[in-house]
């Protein structure tokens, strides 16, 4: 489906977002005029904001109709967001098969289990913000595994349950967090543990960096796919084997808008099979590229837009230019670039196990300066761990006023 026939679904589909509450006083013009809306929107009057006529959230509840989840919260307050029964698991499949190597494990294993290590935030559907069993972590297919907010803290008789957890559960592929992902894999090669099971990993809930891809591979043996998408769109780009990100035009409308110099845009999408709650014109917070090839068009994410560098002149500088200059670095588990009011900036990193050499950490800082410009050094400082966000995701760049 191209972007033409895209547009034709779109407008098939607008008459019946228009008899939405949320959408209906600015449905006078065509969809490109239709306002950008954000979590702002979404929240506001919720869930009048998009039941129809006769419906109550209640009801849909107890009937089993719809399934009430929230976001994460790292770049805003939780917000709720509906989804209509099964919608979930469906539009997921249809991202995964973007990925030919996953497409065949997954028809050779139609009932794969997985194995889910990702911050535990409260959903309607699991929550594991505490000890929780076994067994009540256990969800049709997929068992979750972590029940820490922050890694760097987890003991090792904590990092064995879960590596016997997941050996015992013998899954086909490994649902990660990058920087939980990562802490883990750590243990995991320390300790000589291997899943013989696991075909491919899959890294999402966050942007994958380069240093927690490479611990992955480097310990498992196996691919390692980013997918991307977020609680409200459900996913929206799957990494192929060549490292390109596909997008599904089945499920999602795609939208770079207020692009810059370099074609790096907010990212903006309209959701085209969640009919319970439809997000029209939406803006999820992260900047994005797309990339225009003769056969197909592919799509680079460069992080949050709240999380962006600048250089000494104005030009932002976003998450995945700084994280490329990690590239060829080895020892690093994590990472943040801090920039102060003055443009100055802190790397702060956590050993893999062993540090960078003071060579290999003077090109790094060298390749971030020129990159941004720099007048001042960047003060580089080996620490145990960093802080994650409420959400239990973390940063790899910020500025000091955010």
């Amino acid at each position: 489906m191209r972007e033409a026939a895209q547009l034709a679904r779109v407008e098939e589909l607008l008459p019946r977002w228009c008899g939405l509450p949320l959408y209906r006083a600015a449905c006078g013009s065509d969809f490109s005029r239709l306002p950008i809306i954000g979590k702002r929107e979404l929240r506001k009057n919720f869930p009048n904001n998009f039941l129809r006529a006769g419906q109550n959230l209640d009801a849909l509840l107890e009937n089993k109709s719809v399934e009430l989840e929230h976001t994460s919260g790292s770049s805003d307050d939780r917000t709720a967001v509906l989804f209509g029964r099964g919608w979930w698991n469906e539009q997921e499949v249809r991202v995964l098969r973007l990925n030919p190597l996953v497409a065949k494990v997954l028809d050779e294993n139609p009932l794969a289990r997985r194995a889910t290590l990702v911050p535990p935030v409260c959903n309607g559907l699991v929550c594991f913000s505490n000890f929780t069993s076994k067994a009540a972590r256990m969800v049709d297919s997929t068992l979750y595994v972590n029940q820490a907010r922050i890694p760097f803290l987890l003991t090792d008789d904590e990092f064995a349950r879960m590596a016997e957890e997941i050996l015992e559960w013998s899954p086909v592929f490994l649902d990660l967090d990058p920087v939980h992902g990562a802490w883990f894999a750590l243990y995991c090669e320390q300790n000589g543990v291997k899943f013989s099971s696991v075909k491919f990993i899959l890294c999402s809930y966050e942007f994958v960096s380069v240093v927690h891809r490479k611990i992955l591979r480097r310990v498992f043996g196996v691919p390692v796919f980013n997918l991307y998408g977020s609680t409200e769109t459900g996913h929206l780009l799957m990494e192929n084997e060549q490292g390109e990100m596909k997008a599904s035009l089945e499920n999602v409308f795609y939208e770079i808008v207020e692009p810059d110099a370099q074609g790096v845009g907010n990212l903006v999408v309209t959701t085209l099979t969640n009919e319970i709650m439809p997000l029209v014109r939406y803006r999820i917070g992260d900047l994005a590229e797309r990339c225009e090839e003769p056969y197909a068009t592919n799509y680079l994410v460069h992080g949050r837009s709240r999380d962006v560098l600048f250089r000494r002149d104005g030009r932002r500088v976003t998450t995945l230019e700084i994280d490329r200059c990690f590239d060829d670095v080895k020892g690093i588990a994590h990472y943040q670039l801090r920039q102060d009011e003055a443009g100055n900036c802190d790397l702060q990193f956590i050993p893999d196990p062993e540090a960078p050499g003071a060579k290999e950490l003077n090109t790094l800082t060298r390749q971030i300066e020129n990159l941004l410009q720099l007048e001042n050094k960047i003060f580089v400082s080996a620490v145990e761990k960093l802080p994650p966000l409420t959400s239990g995701k973390f940063r790899l760049t910020c500025r000091a006023e955010n």
